[in-house]
């Protein structure tokens, strides 16, 4: 995978992550890829949720210890 940018959002809570990643997005172009690394137990959902709400695509999401990759393709 090609990942344009990372974010990390590690040990910061709900909804900042989020937030960090809608920020990134906005500067990456369409098709690009986006990653966000985070600890937030809720991370899971909130970034499936934000992916369905936007049309940005989830394209994987993995978790190492208690941090877990998300990689979004920006619509």
């Amino acid at each position: 995978m090609d990942i344009v940018k990372e974010v990390d959002a590690r040990g910061l809570n709900c909804p900042l992550p989020i937030l960090k990643a809608k920020k990134a997005l906005a500067e990456l172009q369409s098709g690009q890829l986006l990653k966000v690394l985070s600890t937030d137990g809720g991370a899971l959902r909130d970034f499936q949720a934000f992916a369905k709400q936007t049309g940005n695509e989830l394209v994987e999401q993995t978790t190492e210890g208690d941090t877990t990759a998300h990689v979004l393709r920006r619509r």
